[in-house]
């Protein structure tokens, strides 16, 4: 099998296709690539790759979390076309570092320790400073191998490079013969691989480590003391979600819900109070009145509320101290009529009586 079982690795390739590479040459540089891929454990939980193409500009061919299979990957490698421009080194490695090396573009969490590589394939000097890009990207965490080819500048190239320089910098007289160093690749990349070999007890996720191994949990998993066992996280634990009001625990992932009477917002996480008092969604028979998510019912003037606090029922209008007749009171519903007693008749107020 010249498949090696490397340890896993989230590895950008960022080749030179300026206006000095000819055609049969980038070419070349697509089969290089397509033959690095063959060395290598490709898959998602194993090495995954970006290529990113540049001259003066930058292309980003396909970002880490495009392809998870080595026939789609050198699909996509031979149909990449060269820029054919300048030599922007310093610019194609700040684009790595800012557009492929996130967690949205595919690179792996910090947490679980996989190494960040670049490979970069050159033949010219950069025309950019790339000497402060190169440390920065260093200094995150980036291991930067540096390939010359014919006409690269070899100082450039170790300005780029990590260290120690021996290890990291490659250099070959053509293009013709870059395919030379897919072997030195494959033996800085293939470890002694206890995981591949299956030799190893970690419950969910191996990740090899030299000549031994670490184990590691997925997502939603946190590792036990054993250090080889894993046990799903409590993701609704207070501080470890971002739901507003309830959190539904799912398989080491989770889900927003709300209260009664709350309605999720599109954004999956916040909640609106709904209007309780909308048709059909209350049952008060006269009078509905909204409380942030909750009702209460109250009745029209001249009814009063049932001890059910839903219905209601017209209230005796000509009871003492409901209306201001002098002398008799009429009920007639919701209102009344004032009359007088006998001998007397009512005046034009419509209340007192002569």
């Amino acid at each position: 099998d010249t498949a090696c079982k490397n340890r896993p690795l989230d590895l950008v390739f960022i080749i030179d296709s300026s206006r000095s590479v000819r055609p049969e040459e980038f070419e070349k540089v697509k089969i290089f690539l397509s033959k690095m891929i063959d060395t290598l454990d490709v898959g998602e939980r194993t090495t995954r790759v970006a290529v990113m193409n540049y001259a003066s500009t930058v292309k980003v061919e396909f970002p880490l979390r495009t392809y998870f299979d080595k026939a789609s990957m050198k699909e996509a490698i031979s149909h990449i076309e060269p820029l054919s421009t300048g030599t922007m080194t310093g610019i194609a490695i700040q684009t790595a570092m800012d557009e492929v090396f996130t967690e949205e573009m595919g690179t792996r969490p910090a947490t679980f320790n996989i190494p960040k590589v670049v490979i970069v394939v050159t033949d010219g000097r950069p025309q950019d400073q790339v000497q402060d890009v190169a440390a920065s990207a260093r200094a995150a965490g980036i291991e930067i191998y540096a390939v010359g080819v014919d006409r690269a500048d070899m100082q450039s190239l170790r300005i780029m490079a990590s260290e120690p320089l021996d290890e990291h910098v490659f250099y070959v007289e053509t293009y013709g013969v870059i395919e030379k160093l897919t072997s030195k690749f494959r033996e800085t990349f293939c470890a002694s691989n206890v995981c591949a070999l299956g030799t190893h007890d970690c419950e969910q996720v191996c990740m090899s480590n030299g000549g031994s191994y670490l184990c590691d949990c997925y997502e939603g998993y946190t590792l036990n003391p054993d250090k080889r066992t894993c046990s799903a996280v409590d993701v609704c634990a207070p501080g470890r979600h971002e739901c507003d009001q309830i959190c539904v625990s799912n398989n080491g992932s989770y889900g927003c819900e709300c209260y009664e009477g709350y309605t999720l917002n599109p954004d999956k996480k916040t909640c609106s109070a709904m209007d309780m008092c909308a048709p059909g969604r209350h049952d008060c028979a006269q009078v509905c009145l909204s409380n942030d998510g909750s009702y209460s019912c109250d009745c029209f003037e001249g009814y009063t509320l049932n001890p059910d606090k839903k219905t209601c029922s017209a209230g005796d209008m000509c009871a003492p101290g409901r209306h201001d007749c002098e002398q008799v009171c009429v009920r007639d519903d919701l209102f009344y009529t004032c009359d007088c007693y006998q001998g007397y008749t009512l005046n034009p107020d419509k209340k007192t009586c002569s």
